[in-house]
């Protein structure tokens, strides 16, 4: 399988990076120079206001906009300011674990010594106070009017390790599930001797590594910790503390991995960044950059182009037939298989089945394309046979494991529904390039020229209540005036007749179908504004 990442950076405004394999787009990213993205930003904000009623605080950390931090995103550290001593805390919940687990209450081991969360959280009134200054980072972007969503749990990525303050421990990512790996990897990150309170997590593409990989790895974040230090002390909030790399070495960093053959640039700019920084971090990488030359865009070359257009598209066409129809709101996307043209020689049941498990990988592929997040139900065609329902099940679940969004799949309802969630970062994909259409406000109708001129009917019903109302202009779209004129010339004309009122009809075809502008005179030429209007 030939595996690559094509960088398009030819266009200032805008950074797109697709990963395609054997020719077909399994991941993009898109970045614009005009959207401000803060998510991995550290900031130094300060208190603004306390909400103690949803448990959270609003911080302003500088960018306009004030964050929202919640109490369950508070490291334990700052519970000292209210009094509570998170030591103690840590003692009392690994006691009461471990007398659970002894007394055979619950199978889950007590928590670890350091970095973990608590059950008990004090009340954040007692943490903060209007003008306190708090270490926060960014770890979701703002969605229509709420604003970022922040937490105290700092986490700086290298290549292949995560500085973690807050964790105080060193560990491995839980991807990484071969036991005599981990025990190595954990051992190197122990020989290394990484100073006491503060924590390190080996990254999945630490795996096979060696030790010095692992070293240089730990000096690079230790010198970037020790200069955000520094700057947290100098500088007063709100302020910015450290950024997020760019685009282009943010996916290299995090998406390189053995598999990828090549990494095809077409920007000259951007390839002596990419090569810059895969000399620092992963010089024997440097020999798969390519610079693009050829005629044709890059993405219009590698067919991409085709492919991120059929993304947008509310319908989705399985390749042996049926389709999946995805429909997306403010805070739910519903997925919906349909069968189609989808025929087999096999029963009903295992037709079905087939298709489910078509539809299911589509999905996984379809929901990281989109970048879609939050609560997803997908409704698979109705099986009887519980194996196979575990088996579209697991299909979807093997599928999501390449997503790098966290993600919970439930088992399938009496109903014959999926119900998942996916880790939602920023605005999709599609509300990032795309505005609410002007016509219909986002609704994907719009009124027929016969409602359109009922509307207008009533307005003049009104308009000859006034009595001082001598003239009135209609401006509607040109299919409603000629409807108003034509089909409802007689009311119209029994409407004059009946108040001595002037009515005109204008029309135009500059504007949308929805489009009513009703105005009334007086005999003076004086504005008449109809009552209750």
């Amino acid at each position: 399988m030939k595996k690559e990442m094509l960088i398009n950076a030819s266009q200032s405004e805008e950074c797109r990076i697709a990963i395609v394999e054997d020719g077909r787009l399994e991941e993009l990213y898109v970045e614009r120079a005009s959207q401000d993205n803060y998510v991995g930003n550290v900031y130094k904000g300060k208190v603004v206001n306390l909400e103690p009623s949803i448990q959270a605080v609003f911080v302003d950390f500088g960018v306009g906009r004030n964050g929202f931090l919640h109490i369950s995103d508070v490291e334990p550290n700052y519970f000292r300011q209210g009094g509570y001593d998170p030591d103690e805390l840590m003692r009392k919940e690994r006691a009461e674990a471990a007398q659970a687990v002894a007394s055979g209450r619950s199978r889950h081991r007590p928590p670890a010594s350091g970095g973990f969360r608590p059950r008990f959280k004090p009340p954040i009134q007692e943490i903060f106070k209007r003008g306190d200054e708090v270490l926060v980072q960014v770890i979701k972007e703002g969605i229509g009017n709420k604003g970022p969503t922040l937490s105290t749990y700092i986490s700086i990525p290298g290549r292949y390790l995560v500085l973690m303050p807050a964790l105080g421990r060193v560990g491995v990512s839980r991807k990484i599930e071969d036991e005599d790996e981990r025990r190595k990897l954990k051992g190197y990150l122990n020989e290394l001797r990484p100073p006491k309170g503060l924590g390190f997590i080996v990254r999945t593409a630490g795996a096979g590594r060696s030790k010095r990989d692992l070293s240089r790895d730990l000096a690079y974040l230790l010198r970037l910790w020790k200069s955000i230090v520094k700057r947290v002390k100098e500088v007063p909030a709100p302020t910015h503390i450290y950024e997020e790399s760019d685009l282009i070495i943010r996916t290299i960093r995090d998406m390189l991995t053995p598999d990828i053959d090549n990494i095809v640039i077409d920007n000259e700019d951007a390839m002596d960044r990419a090569q810059e920084f895969l000399k620092l971090i992963m010089p024997k990488s440097s020999d798969r950059l390519q610079l693009y030359s050829g005629d044709q865009p890059l993405f219009h070359q590698y067919n991409v182009e085709m492919e991120i257009a059929k993304i947008h598209a509310r319908e989705v066409p399985l390749p042996d037939g049926g389709s999946i129809v995805i429909d997306q709101t403010e805070a739910l996307v519903a997925i919906d298989v349909n069968s189609g043209s989808f025929r087999t020689d096999d029963s009903a049941e295992d037709s079905a089945f087939r298709l489910n498990v078509a539809a299911a990988r589509e999905i996984s592929r379809q929901l990281r394309l989109r970048d879609l997040g939050g609560v997803i139900v997908n409704d698979f065609i109705d099986m009887r046979r519980e194996k196979h329902r575990r088996g579209v099940e697991n299909t979807l679940k093997d599928c999501m494991k390449r997503d790098r969004a966290r993600t919970k799949i439930l088992r399938t309802s009496p109903f014959g529904l999926v119900e998942m969630t996916r880790q939602r970062i920023k605005p999709g994909l599609k509300r990032s390039l795309y505005q609410e259409c002007p016509c219909c406000g986002g609704r994907g109708n719009v009124k027929t020229e016969e409602s359109m001129a009922l509307d207008v009917i009533r307005l003049l019903l009104r308009a000859k209540q006034q009595a001082t109302c001598a003239s009135v202009t209609v401006r509607v779209n040109e299919k409603v005036a000629s409807y108003l004129n034509n089909q409802k010339r007689r009311e119209l004309a029994e409407l004059e007749g009946e108040k001595n009122m002037d009515i005109r009809i204008l029309g135009s075809e500059n504007v949308f179908p929805e489009f009513l502008e009703f105005e009334c005179r007086d005999e003076n030429n004086a504005v008449v504004h109809l009552a209750g209007k």
